[in-house]
């Protein structure tokens, strides 16, 4: 008994480093992180609350504004028809099923400004309120409705998506506006193609700091390292469809680059 006792116990030890195995390569670790892409471990951020909704605050004289509540003269859909979105009350609505919107014109460095509201409650993690801001298409901050809210802590608001969680959850619940203050800096690449300095970016969620000038690993990918692959100095700025109605509205940039 004690015999197929030892080797029961030994089949369960290679079982779990089977799995174990199967789930790092399923979610591998970015090199100089502690933890798997998407780990339900890793530490979740403090929740810090910003305090009560801000007015919609008016756009600098130098900024580009992107969307001020009245139309969508300055976006498309991803098939560069006319983006399908609903339009009313001051703020563009996602159309579930119309897929993704993006800006006509291409941005490299800039500071850009939204504010974004979820929907009512419905479904849990990944499936509840669920955006993203995509700088050139590319680089996403995660936008979620994070207010008590449990998923893995680099896929909720404010993330860097798959590769930094915020420094804090500044979430305000469903019924109220979040407001993203986003500082990029688009990558540089040699002649080759090889990168010569990456992707930067800081982040502001209702005025407290959540990514502190970070440099990524990559575009943005799902259950995968981040890798860079050469593009133009100017792409567009693109707001995803996940399939929730997602509001958006006070959306401008102001260029960094001369």
């Amino acid at each position: 008994m004690a015999m197929k006792t030892r080797r029961a116990g030994a089949l369960v030890a290679l079982l779990a480093a089977v799995a174990s195995t199967s789930l790092q390569a399923q979610n591998p670790i970015i090199p100089g992180q502690e933890w798997p892409v998407h780990s339900m471990d890793r530490p979740h951020p403090a929740i810090v609350n910003p305090g009560p909704d801000r007015l919609p605050l008016a756009p600098p004289s130098d900024a580009i504004v992107l969307f001020d509540g009245r139309n969508l003269s300055q976006w498309q859909a991803g098939d560069s028809t006319l983006a399908r979105w609903l339009v009313r009350g001051g703020y563009v609505e996602v159309v579930p099923g119309t897929g993704t919107m993006m800006t006509r014109r291409g941005f490299g460095d800039v500071q850009l400004h939204l504010e974004w509201m979820a929907p009512p409650p419905h479904g849990e993690g990944q499936e509840r309120g669920n955006s993203g801001v995509f700088l050139m298409g590319r680089y996403e901050v995660q936008v979620l409705d994070s207010y008590h809210n449990v998923t893995y802590a680099d896929g909720q608001a404010a993330a860097i998506y798959g590769q930094f969680p915020p420094l804090a959850n500044a979430t305000r619940g469903p019924g109220h506006w979040n407001v993203y203050d986003i500082v990029f800096h688009r990558p540089r690449f040699n002649t080759d193609g090889t990168v010569q300095a990456p992707a930067r970016m800081t982040v502001f969620h209702n005025g407290v700091l959540v990514q502190n000038n970070v440099s990524l690993f990559g575009g943005t990918v799902h259950m995968a390292l981040p890798r860079y692959t050469a593009h133009p100095d100017r792409a567009p700025i693109s707001l995803q469809d996940h399939g929730n109605r997602m509001r958006f509205r006070n959306i401008w940039v102001r260029e960094l680059e001369s």
